[in-house]
This record gives structure tokens, sequence and C-alpha cells, in this order.
């Protein structure tokens, strides 16, 4: 509940990129209909997420049988979620979501689905449905706040000597930061940029971005800046615990790459209205007509193995029967900490490089919208409040909406502060606890205590008399007699030496495909990126394994400047060599 302030058969044509080669295709249910599909086409999805939607798009583009088993609510931890009682006079609910996010330019496998998600008149479907966010603002408590506009940075950076004083120049003044902070910083950066694979592997990814940086060596403005607030802002990461290795593959994205080269669009973008509306409800509806089944309040609770196969799955379906499916090939696109509830002895047997997901760390980031009476200047874009103990990020949304707040609810919301709480773990200021210990309605005045206390220091932007009521993730759920929250949907975070307990999509049990942002990628990050990229993995090894001649999904690499590629083979050398990179001075 929103709180007031404190007080089926048949024959399909298939669209756009399957006209190259599947043409159209006899579409069926399977279950208890299951002896009419076709041989070898059936395939079961676990988890409707976006992994799981992604899995069951491809495949069904290629004359796959698909049914899709999910528990709770199609989109997963994407989607919008309708604030319960809240339209009146006609109007829908108050969107609320598990928390705000976004779609940076260097993003490709997302926005290639969207171009094929048919979107009224729109010439490339929902993709049209991105907008810009041209501004970022970071808000200091007690300090001057400063707005960075976004987008394409002509930067010199032919030579390393230009990198560093071009780069370090920005970030010092951007930031302001006392340049030689900012020179520093740039250097990291380049040792970064020209290491090799193998350096990449064998000593970043054992190293956390902090320790990477030096970051307990520096100011308090770095820190705060260029270690903590770039991870949590960029990347929904914590620098004490993510891999140098991948924060910098990120860093390689954001400031490695200045003029955008390739990048599918604006390096920060959002949807132009809630989840559900812009992008996920197309989406299913899309797949409905691709002949794709859903099955919503199914739950799968075991996978049956029979020489080294997976024979059948046992579900709780929504009305609570128990019953096993059948399919041909099975796709578990769940959340780690979900499916590793799966790998029992006899699939651990076959597959044992699945017992190190148990090594996977989860936590908790999610999110609480404050809806508001009117549209306080915040910033056009994602704002981060850098020294609020919570780790605290938002944005506002009905400066990027085309259809505005006004038209929800009661007709009174002018603007939704849509906020991400990604430090759940650290005392706040107002009741000395932890959000996990906070009750709803703490959460909701810490929040915005912390937000307040960063955007007033200077004047008032932000006024308790503009809060209509708030919304917190009903992922969230408080347990009284503990005297903490649990939480329904945590999100799979990434720690230094984990790629070694992340699994490939495929291996030895035959028909068992795994996608979700666990599964080894190449963004190797916990992002809506990182889940299609899986997804993609896991249909094309099915492909593979079927011997299918249908296209292979199309996949993505991240950019890389290919002018310091000399210095990355001069890099390799060193390395083999047990010598550090040429810049780690």
């Amino acid at each position: 509940m929103a709180k007031q302030q404190w007080t089926v058969s048949r024959r399909v044509v298939l669209r756009g990129a399957v006209a190259a080669g599947v043409g159209a295709v006899s579409v069926g249910a399977f279950g208890a209909g299951a002896a009419s599909a076709d041989p070898g086409r059936r395939v079961a999805v676990f988890g409707g997420g976006v992994a799981g939607l992604t899995a069951a798009h491809e495949l069904a583009e290629r004359g796959f049988q698909v049914t899709v088993y999910e528990r709770r609510a199609l989109g997963g931890k994407a989607r919008s979620i309708p604030v319960p009682g809240s339209g009146t006079g006609g109007r829908p609910d108050l969107p609320g979501e598990h928390g705000f996010r976004f779609f940076p330019g260097f993003y490709h496998h997302v926005p290639d689905t969207m171009r094929r998600i048919p979107f009224g008149a729109n010439p490339d479907g929902v993709w049209n449905n991105l907008v810009a966010a041209p501004q970022a603002r970071f808000a200091r408590s007690d300090g001057d706040d400063f707005r960075l506009p976004l987008g394409a940075a002509h930067l010199a950076t032919a030579t390393p000597e230009a990198f560093r004083e071009t780069m370090g120049a920005s970030i010092a003044t951007a930031l302001k930061m006392p340049p030689a902070e900012g020179a520093f910083f740039a250097n990291r950066l380049l040792v970064f940029f020209t290491s090799c694979d193998a350096r990449r592997f064998g000593q970043w990814e054992h190293m956390s971005w902090r320790d990477f940086v030096r970051g307990q060596q520096r100011s308090h403005e770095f820190r705060a800046l260029l270690s903590r607030t770039l991870t949590s802002l960029l990347v929904a990461a914590k620098e004490d615990m993510a891999s140098a290795r991948t924060i910098g593959n990120m860093g390689e994205q954001f400031l490695g790459n200045p003029l955008e080269i390739g990048n599918d669009g604006d390096l920060d973008r959002v949807l132009n209205g809630p989840t559900n509306d812009a992008w996920i409800d197309p989406w299913v509806s899309h797949l409905r007509e691709l002949g794709v089944r859903f099955e919503l309040g199914a739950e799968v609770r075991g996978l049956d193995v029979r020489d080294r196969r997976i024979s059948g799955a046992r579900i709780v379906d929504g009305t609570g029967a128990a019953r096993t499916v059948e399919a041909d090939h099975y796709v578990v696109a769940l959340p780690a900490e979900r499916a590793r509830t799966l790998w029992s002895p006899d699939i651990r047997a076959v597959r044992p490089e699945l017992a190190a997901m148990d090594n996977l760390h989860t936590d908790w980031m999610n999110g609480i919208q404050f809806y508001l009476r009117t549209s306080p200047d915040i910033v056009t874009g994602h704002a981060a409040y850098i020294d609020s103990p919570w780790a605290i990020t938002s944005i506002s949304q009905n400066k990027l909406w085309s259809r505005k707040l006004p038209e929800f609810g009661d007709g009174t919301v002018a603007d939704c502060l849509s906020v991400d709480i990604s430090n759940w773990n650290t005392p706040g200021i107002l009741y000395g606890k932890p959000a996990k210990e906070c009750t709803h309605e703490e959460i909701a005045r810490e929040t915005w205590a912390q937000i307040t206390g960063h955007l007033n220091d200077r004047g008032e932007v932000l006024r308790d008399a503009d809060l209509h009521s708030w919304f917190l993730d009903p992922g969230i759920t408080w347990q009284a007699e503990q005297r903490r929250n649990v939480n329904a949907d945590p999100l799979l975070i990434n720690t230094a030496g984990s790629w070694d307990s992340r699994p490939q999509s495929h291996g030895a049990l035959e028909n068992l495909f795994l996608a979700g942002d666990y599964v080894r990628t190449n963004i190797d990050l916990a992002t809506m990126e990182g889940a299609s990229e899986s997804a993609r993995g896991a249909v094309n090894a099915l492909l593979d394994v079927t011997g299918s001649s249908a296209p292979r999904c199309r996949t993505f690499t991240l950019y890389r400047s290919p002018e310091l590629e000399p210095l990355r083979q001069v890099d390799a050398d060193r390395y083999a060599r047990g010598e550090s990179n040429l810049f780690d001075i």
C-alpha cells in the first residue's frame, strides 16, 4: 500500500529477424497437451524476468514451443508495480517499482531485443521509448553540489600522456577535486585500459575496486566520488567488494570511450514511462503472438535427472497442485539464490562446477518512490547523494516521461522521486539503525531525511509539504517478531574472485541450460544486459545441442580502444614475465 505523508496451438507468422530463416511454424502448448507438440521442440523456461523472457523470445522466433513458468510476476526486478488502490477517477494506479533502472549506451543485447517488440507506430518498436537523461547531479551534505552534463566528450586520447592529462583535468574540473587526485585516477584508468586479458583475470579479478584505485590512501572527496559513488550510481556495485576487473570494464565503457564509438545510443537512457507500459507488457503480448505460453503462480521445486539429462521438473502451480513438467529442453532463468537450490546431489554429480555457486554473494538494493505534489528542480537525470550512509541515488521521473504523473493516481501527483537504497547495512542518521532493521515507516522517514539533508543545505529544494505519499518495494517485508525485514528480491553482488564461481550456460547435463546475470557473460555484472546476454548464450547452446540450422542469437562485446591495443600486447609479455603493468607506478 502507498503510505500517506507521515501519518494454445495455432499458426503464427514470425516477424523481423526471423524471416531470415524460420518462417511460419506450428506452435503448440505443452504440459497437459504435450503429446501434440513436435518432438524435440518443447522448451520449459523457469523464470519470467528479463533472462527468461529473452530466452523465450529467441526460442519462439526459431520455431520452438515455449512455456514460461513464473511464480510471481513477469518482468522480474525490471517490472513496474502499481500502487494498490491509488488510482481514482478512472486514472490508473500510481506506478511503483523495485528500483529505477537505466540503459547505458553501451548496452546492446537489451536494445536489440527492444527493436523486435512492436509498439504502436514506433519504427523501432519499444526501443523508441528510450530517452536520454542529459545530466547527473552529485549532491553533498553541507557542501556544494554539482551537475555533470552527459554525452560525447571530445577528449584527446591518442597517446597515454594525452589520456592522463586530458582525462585527469576533466575529472578534476567536473568533480571539483584537486588536479593531483584527478591525474591519479586517470593513471589508474590507464593501467586498467592497457592491461591484457591475462592480467585482468589473473590479477585485477582478485582485487577489489577500492584497493585498485587505492581509495583508502586518497582524500575523502576521492573516496566518496571515484571509489564509492561511481560504483553504486553507475553499476549497482560495492567498491570494497566488487572486482577491479569488473568495475574497470565498466569504466572502459563510461570513461574509456568518450566519443561513444559503437554505442547503441546516448550514454544514459531511461524509459519514457512506467516499465510495464513502455516495455514489459508489449513484450509479453508479442511473445503470446509468437505462441509462447505463460503459467503464472508456478514455482519449480526440483529437477529430476536420468542418463545425464533432465527428465522432468517438479513444480507447484498457481492452484497449489504439485505436478511434473516434461519437456525436451529446460532453461533455468532464475536468480542465483533460487537457481542454486535446484542443484541436487544428482545434478551436482554431473555438473560439479555448479557447487561453486554457493560462493556467490547477494545483498540488497531496493527502491522507494516518493510521490510529490510539485516538481522540484533536482536534475533531469540521476542524482547521487554522496554522503548518505545508505548510498542513495534517485531520478525524477516526470521530466523524462511522455505520460505525465498527474495522469495517474488521484491526479495531484506532479512528480515521482524514484530512489534506490544501495546500503541496507549501515546505520542511518535518524534512528541509528540500518535499513534492514527499520520499519517501512522508518525507512521512508530516514531516506527522506538523507535526501533533504543533501538538497536543502544551500536553500530549500525539497519540502515536507511537497510529499504526497510513498511506496516501498513490496519485496521488502517487515518481520515484527524478528524486528527486521526480509527481502524477496536480493541482488547478486559482484565480489573479487567471483568469476571462478560463475557457471557457463551449458555443461554436461545435455538438455539443461542456464540464463541469468550470474552466468558468465562479457558484461559480467548483475544487470538487465547481463541477463539478456546470458539468455542468448543459453539459446545458442541449445541450438548447438539440437543441431539446429536456425540463425544463432546475435551477441556483442564491450568496447576497447583500438589505439591502446599495442600497449596491451606489451602488457601480455610483461605479465608473462611476472612484471607489473607499464603504467602501474
